[in-house]
């Protein structure tokens, strides 16, 4: 008596897509709230590693652009603000060090102020303030006008503002009919600077000539903040002799800084804070991967009918196991692809609007995609297995 042999159930690859995504297609609106959490944690991951780029690109070519090699020199600068002024000296001496390109002397006023008219109280100042200089400022700190002319060197009473003085004042009319009192005295704004990044101090300030400050405002020829310009390749050598030569009798109270590190101050604060976003962004990651899990299993306690008709047909557990990890491993790559064109498009608008160039690193669209199939996977991997050992009478028993 012969005995026939059952043919062993195989399982293309070509119908394993299709049957993976069987649970999913007959519960559309799971299978969504499922992938949303992937789709988060992956838009937060590639956000983050975007904008961070893009935002760090700019900073990096805004410090390349303004140079690193900006010293100054201050003497001392208590907590009421008033800086301590420099030895007459000190802008002399500092010009005949080497390898310095550009010194540019200035002073800022104490008990002098600027205000729209004569009638405002004098202790309502808007933190601005009075500084004198000369024609070596603009080309030292490398800076523009936004309008009208620079000061000359001469003693009459004009003025140029700093670009957030003359917004807080109200001021655009730079053709010497717009005045502002200053002093005592009625000065004629002739320009207003474009902001300085390197120097704050003089955006808030009204910039008038030595001779007008001398002339008019009791200035006594000491400069209080002195700015240099130095060869790039030796900023280092120049701020070291510094102190010495802007004040040889006691170089301990000279402050020297660089004001560009307060820019790379500025990239590592970025940096910091994006890596507690990405952390943010994996715990939403985890969060969406044990929300697969559980969908997982409760879609195999949900179908344990079809996994007992499937087996009684002669599927194997290999079968069952790769339909239920095919299905996890769709539903978290659907989630990573979402996820990736929401931080994506995240990633754009956020630099169009602050007129960055985009820049999203390739690693986060490969590592992004790779990290949600690698969730999907380790979310699957249990309840591929439990519904592989189902037996097939108890799964028919409960039908």
């Amino acid at each position: 008596m012969k005995t026939h042999e059952v043919p062993r159930s195989t399982l293309r690859a070509a119908d394993l897509l299709p049957t993976g995504s069987l649970g999913l297609r007959s519960r559309k609106v799971r299978a969504l709230l499922s992938g949303l959490g992937i789709a988060i944690g992956i838009a937060s991951i590639v956000s983050v590693l975007g904008v961070t780029s893009s935002s760090q690109s700019a900073l990096l070519a805004q410090i390349d652009r303004l140079g690193t090699n900006l010293l100054t020199v201050a003497n001392g600068q208590p907590s009421s603000g008033v800086e301590q002024i420099l030895p007459e000296t000190a802008t002399p001496m500092i010009r005949q060090l080497p390898h310095v390109q550009a010194v540019a002397p200035t002073a800022k006023l104490a008990g002098v102020n600027v205000y729209r008219n004569d009638h405002i109280a004098p202790g309502r100042t808007g933190g601005r303030s009075v500084r004198a200089a000369d024609a070596t400022l603009l080309s030292t700190l490398d800076g523009a006008l936004l309008a009208g002319r620079f000061i000359s060197g001469d003693d009459s009473p004009v003025t140029v503002l700093g670009y957030s003085a003359a917004e807080t004042l109200g001021i655009d009319d730079v053709s010497g009919n717009d005045r502002v009192w200053i002093g005592g005295h009625w000065y004629n704004v002739v320009g207003i600077l474009k902001p300085f990044v390197l120097a704050p101090e003089i955006d808030q300030a009204a910039v008038v000539s030595f001779e007008s400050a001398a002339h008019l405002l009791a200035y006594n020829g000491h400069p209080s903040r002195i700015y240099i310009r130095a060869e790039t390749e030796h900023v280092t050598d120049v701020a070291g002799v510094l102190a010495g030569a802007a004040n040889p009798e006691d170089p301990s109270r000279v402050a020297v800084s660089r004001p560009s590190d307060a820019l790379t101050a500025q990239l590592q604060v970025k940096q910091a804070g994006a890596g507690l976003i990405l952390g943010l962004g994996a715990i939403a990651l985890l969060v969406g991967a044990i929300g697969i899990a559980n969908v997982m299993v409760i879609a195999v306690l949900e179908r344990r009918t079809e996994i007992g008709l499937r087996r009684a047909l002669g599927a194997t557990r290999g079968h069952v196991a790769a339909q239920f990890l095919t299905e996890s491993l769709i539903l978290a790559t659907l989630g990573g692809v979402a996820g990736i064109v929401i931080g994506a498009g995240v990633t754009v608008g956020m630099a169009m609007n602050k007129g960055w160039a985009t820049l999203i690193p390739a690693e986060a669209l490969w590592g992004g995609l790779g990290v949600s199939v690698a969730a999907g996977a380790v979310a699957g991997l249990y309840p591929a297995l439990r519904a592989a050992h189902l037996p097939p009478t108890d799964a028919l028993r409960t039908a």
